[in-house]
């Protein structure tokens, strides 16, 4: 029937309750189904006109509620075809088949809207995941509060398998959380008490590991919660809001097939106030003229059209959310279901986004553990990132703890740092630091720095006592599951997946080449990220764009798709992207392209099915081969089977 606007239908909850417009259909067909018998094994026709009417008034009470709502508003759509059918077979005396016509006619529509709440209420059930009720601690004691009291800055505590009430960070004790709901992540994840808050006061800002997600389950611990977000504002709110609101935005199909019903409705209407007058031109009588004008009346309605396109889109909408994907609306599912190109951000999405130590060579003869108590004290002296980064992985990786021999580091600018360790200075940095304070590189050395360099990792040499001792690496490393995501995602069709990073070409080749990109671009600001968009755009019609959502959002808004990851973390990515990822996991995507491609697939599939049966049934109820009763069934079987079609999206599985 005709699609479904949100908050419509609430005649739905009717005196007999929110299954009413079903028991309605039901009672119609019962009073039709004893005329008909009345009507062949009794004399007493009276009755059976009775149950006819009666029929009608069960069968056409929500009909005509909704056409009513429908000529309200200027349009003139299925329901008030419907209903001029029946009132034309009851003119010239066929009150069964106008009764079996209504009857059938409401069934369908009960049993459409059943089905369609089926996927409504999946989205729905988000909205439930919040627990009511939030244990407050206050001093000493606990009070059970409702979750919309808290306040930002409160204390909460969650129980051992019991749902977290509100974002926030952990204060007190560590645990496991399943965050299926909010990330869709299958694994729960482990929690930690933050060790200072003072400095941590935005959710955004705050660890992964040291945050909760309201709704989400605690595990076997006793932890607390210091409350970062009001109730309304939580990622669970926001997300069931936003998938709400994704129902409104039409697909392009949906929008074309609006323009095609508003066009082809009137041209209905017209030809069958044409076929009134068949019996002008043609040997028969006014009644059957018009008993074949309410035939074609009824074949022509594109009930199943209507719903083809927004009963795909809303089960392929309502499945991605139970899956921790946000799709805001159908052109979003539509778009990524005929991507054949992928731009990626290398940082925090292709790769992990920090970086790890690679290589520790100690040269001319020093010792290694040595060489690396010198780095470690060192690198331990420095805030800069890759210092923490080095100074953390020697200790993880070699097992070697800092001795606190080192002092006086200094910065310099584009070269290195300088640090006295024992009382000899140490240098770490780039070739230009060494040929600076005057410490000969070797040929060999500086073909070892050169392969390093190709392959995308950052190379510092280190010298002690004016003499060259070892090189350390460091690199920003592949996901553990990009390569098998992109491999994945060929699979699936999409042909072209390109890394646009900020990093030299080199850094991107290497990570292109490790995980199977088919193309890099690297040196690239973020105006420079929009123009290769563009660019792709032209070449390709159609590309996404996979970022973090914050840093690459001009990129993402010039992409046919921006799709953001770990957005629940980040309420800017909830906001600007078109498709966001809750968790932080790459290998989601193949799951939202495939499932963008089987909706696509279902919507041609059920656009074949309702114009088909169209261009099948006007032919013969103009040639008076079928009946009101046949047309109808046929008619409304088209519009369930369609929805039936559509809600396979609900079970669908990568």
């Amino acid at each position: 029937m005709n699609q479904n606007k949100p908050n419509e239908h609430n005649h739905n909850h009717g005196i007999l309750g929110e299954k009413t417009e079903l028991y309605f259909a039901i009672l119609s067909g019962v009073f039709f189904f004893t005329g008909l018998l009345i009507e062949h094994f009794s004399t007493i026709q009276e009755w059976s006109l009775g149950c006819f009417i009666a029929a009608y008034i069960f069968g056409g009470y929500f009909t005509t509620l909704e056409a009513i709502n429908k000529i309200k508003k200027g349009e003139f759509e299925i329901d008030f075809l419907m209903l001029a059918a029946a009132i034309g077979a009851a003119y010239i005396g066929s009150w069964g088949e106008g009764a079996l016509l209504l009857f059938l006619f409401s069934l369908g529509h009960a049993l459409e809207h059943y089905a369609m709440n089926k996927a409504k209420k999946s989205i729905e059930a988000l909205g439930n995941l919040s627990p009511k009720i939030a244990l407050l601690k206050k001093e000493n004691e606990l009070v059970e509060i409702p979750i919309e009291s808290l306040q930002i800055g409160d204390v909460i505590v969650i129980k051992p398998n019991t749902k977290v009430s509100a974002d926030g960070v952990v204060i007190k004790g560590n645990s496991s959380i399943n965050q299926a709901s909010v990330t869709g992540e299958s694994i729960p994840v482990d929690k930690y008490s933050i060790s200072s808050l003072e400095t941590h006061t935005e959710f955004n800002d705050i660890e992964s590991k040291h945050k909760v997600f309201t709704g989400t389950i605690n595990g076997d611990n006793v932890i607390e919660v210091k409350v970062l977000k009001l109730s309304e504002d939580s990622t669970i709110a926001r997300l069931v809001k936003m998938v709400s609101e994704a129902e409104t935005k039409k697909s392009p199909t949906q929008l074309l097939t609006k323009k095609f019903e508003k066009w082809f409705v009137p041209i209905v209407i017209l030809l069958v106030f044409t076929l009134c007058f068949a019996y002008l031109v043609i040997d028969e009588t006014f009644s059957q003229s018009l008993y074949r004008a309410i035939c074609v009346l009824v074949a022509a309605s594109p009930c199943a059209l209507a719903i083809s396109t927004p009963s795909a889109v809303l089960s392929g909408i309502a499945r991605a959310a139970k899956n921790g994907v946000l799709i805001k609306g159908g052109r979003a599912l539509e778009d990524m279901g005929s991507l054949t190109t992928i731009a990626f951000d290398k940082t925090g999405t292709l790769t992990e986004g920090k970086p790890k130590l690679t290589n520790a060579i100690s040269l001319n003869g020093f010792d290694k553990t040595n060489f690396l108590s010198l780095v470690l004290d060192v690198e331990s002296l420095s805030n800069h990132p890759l210092a923490r980064a080095i100074s953390k992985d020697i200790k993880e990786q070699y097992q070697i703890e800092i001795k606190n021999q080192a002092s006086d580091m200094s910065a310099i600018q584009g070269k290195g740092i300088t640090a006295q360790y024992e009382g000899g200075e140490v240098l770490i940095g780039n070739l230009r630091l060494m040929t600076d304070n005057g410490i000969d590189i070797s040929t060999e050395i500086e073909e070892q720095m050169s392969d390093l360099l190709q392959d995308g990792e950052t190379v510092m040499l280190v010298a002690f006592h004016k003499e060259l001792i070892g090189l350390i690496s460091v690199m920003d490393m592949p996901r553990p599951f990009a390569k098998d995501t992109l491999q994945r995602l060929k699979a699936i069709g999409i042909k072209n997946m390109i890394m646009l990073t900020g990093d030299h070409q080199n850094v991107g080749n290497s990570i292109a080449r490790q995980i199977g990109l088919t193309e890099a671009k690297g040196n690239l600001l973020p105006e420079d990220k929009v123009k290769a968009i563009q660019e792709l755009r032209q070449r390709d019609s159609k590309v996404a764009m996979v970022g973090d959502g914050v840093n690459d959002a001009p990129a993402m808004a010039n992409s046919t798709v921006g799709i953001a990851m770990g957005a629940a973390g980040s309420d800017v990515a909830l906001e600007t992207a078109d498709v966001a990822l809750m968790s932080d996991k790459i290998e989601s995507l193949p799951f939202v392209i495939g499932l963008s491609r089987k909706s696509r697939s279902i919507i041609k599939q059920n656009l074949w099915i309702s114009l088909g049966v169209v261009a099948f049934l006007v032919p013969i109820t103009m040639m008076g081969w079928a009946n009101i009763g046949s047309a109808v069934a046929i008619h409304e079987g088209s519009t369930l089977l369609v929805v039936i079609n559509a809600l396979r999206l609900l079970r669908y599985k990568m």
